[in-house]
């Protein structure tokens, strides 16, 4: 029984041990990786400035894909899409890409070919007019020739009459003559116009048989051809959204689609204005995929855009950047989500701190140097600045330890400042005089030696 005692006891030691063993180890652990985790050391070497961006792929060499060129002629404005074969097909040049609905163009076709047929029946109503008139015309000249004939007759029987008989046929007879020549001059005034209305009614009809004529061929492209070769890319519309069945098209924005050119492709993204400044053209860009995080692409930038845009779900203006690719690469597809890293500045063998690492008090910058269990508040030269660190051109050097979070006694530290610092502190709110600061000893400069005025002469 005693024996069964003691082995529990020590059981029970045993386990205690290892827990508080264990307790201390992790509580070792954590403090030393907390410790590490508020400490960064200096860093020496190559230093950037990017601005980052994402964007999208686009083949700046394409074939557009439009509805029919001349829809405006058909009086079609809007049109609706009935059908779309899938985004990324490869067509040839001839295959069907979209059906467009025709129950608008087909009413309009109704139109036209109504106001055909009437224009049709006015022509055909107006050649009669004008062939009945003519025919009563020449009836009236047929007519003016055979009264004047019978007058001519008259007036050679009068010639033996008393001259009150002859004066009365020879004014018969001029009568006669003169309804004739006026029966021809109208024959021929009725013919021109009958000519200037039957070119009237003529223009008409052919103007209607145009207009036929336009909207059947407009009404045959509403099934949208691929003019080229290629891969079928849908345009986006203002909204940023792809173009789909059901979407409207208008005569003034017609693109369907568009047929790139794989071989060319460049990365189209939109920078704020805050880093527009930084950006130039010819700047080196490292293009990623999110498509494949693994490659990397080389580009430049081509072009920056000189004016702002409201894009959607953009708090602030930006401007449009065109990175070209430098590298052909079969894989890349117009639409691809990129990250655009663009090298704005890049200087070599500098040393560097994180941004958390600086502080500025009074209007001067501090880093927190530790060194063993002491920390010192060293005032710094700063240079050019990323998303993450900054330059250090004076106050720190290579491998220098630094803390990310200012120390709980930050306020009892004596700042040291570098010699020859042009930073003067700025007076707080609330205080007399800003606060002093220890500077690093400086060896001084001996005075001159002092010279014994001389004696003034006495007169």
């Amino acid at each position: 029984m005693k024996r069964l005692i003691r082995r529990r006891w020590f059981q029970v030691i045993a386990v205690a041990v290892l827990v508080l063993g264990s307790a201390s180890w992790l509580i070792a652990r954590d403090a030393k990786g907390g410790d590490e985790a508020l400490v960064a050391k200096v860093k020496k070497g190559d230093f950037k400035v990017v601005v980052t961006s994402s964007g999208e792929l686009r083949s700046p060499k394409f074939v557009q894909v439009t509805v029919p060129a001349n829809a405006n002629q058909a009086e079609q404005y809007q049109m609706k899409i009935a059908s779309l074969i899938p985004e990324g097909t490869v067509v040839k040049e001839g295959d069907v890409v979209a059906e467009l609905d025709r129950s608008t163009i087909a009413s309009k076709l109704n139109d036209v070919q109504i106001a055909l047929t009437k224009a049709d029946a006015v022509y055909e109503q107006a050649m009669l007019d004008s062939t009945l008139n003519l025919s009563k015309a020449r009836e009236d000249i047929h007519t003016g020739e055979l009264g004047m004939e019978e007058k001519k007759l008259a007036k050679e029987q009068a010639v033996y009459e008393a001259p009150s008989v002859r004066r009365q046929a020879d004014i018969d007879y001029e009568k006669a003559e003169r309804a004739l020549a006026q029966s021809k001059l109208d024959y021929k005034t009725k013919t021109d116009q009958a000519k200037a209305k039957m070119r009237e009614v003529g223009a008409d009809f052919d103007r209607q048989k145009s207009k036929v004529k336009v909207v059947q061929d407009v009404m045959g492209q509403f099934t949208i051809k691929a003019p080229a070769p290629g891969m079928v890319i849908y345009v986006k519309e203002w909204n940023g959204k792809k173009r789909v069945a059901g979407s409207q098209v208008s005569s003034w924005d017609p693109a369907v689609a568009t047929l790139p050119d794989l071989t060319q492709m460049e990365s189209i993204t939109y920078v704020n204005e805050i880093d527009i400044r930084k950006l130039s053209v010819g700047q080196p860009v490292t293009v990623t995929l999110d498509a494949d995080a693994t490659k990397k692409l080389t580009g430049k930038i081509v072009q920056v855009a000189n004016v702002g845009e409201q894009r959607p779900n953009a708090d602030a203006k930006v401007f449009e950047v065109k990175v070209s690719i430098e590298q052909a690469d079969t894989t890349l597809r117009p639409g691809m989500t990129t990250g655009n890293l663009i090298q704005t500045y890049a200087i070599k063998d500098v040393l560097s701190v994180p941004l958390e690492a600086v502080v500025t008090d009074a209007g001067i910058p501090y880093v927190f140097l530790k060194s063993g269990a002491s920390v010192t508040k060293q005032e710094v030269e700063l240079g050019a600045m990323n998303d993450n660190e900054v330059v250090v051109t004076r106050g720190v050097t290579a491998n220098d330890r630094v803390l990310l979070l200012p120390p709980a006694n930050k306020d009892k530290l004596t700042p040291v400042r570098l010699p020859g610092s042009k930073n003067v502190p700025k007076a707080k709110p609330g205080d007399d005089a800003a606060p002093p600061a220890q500077t690093v000893p400086v060896k001084p400069t001996p005075a001159p030696p002092k010279t014994a005025a001389p004696t003034p002469k006495k007169g």
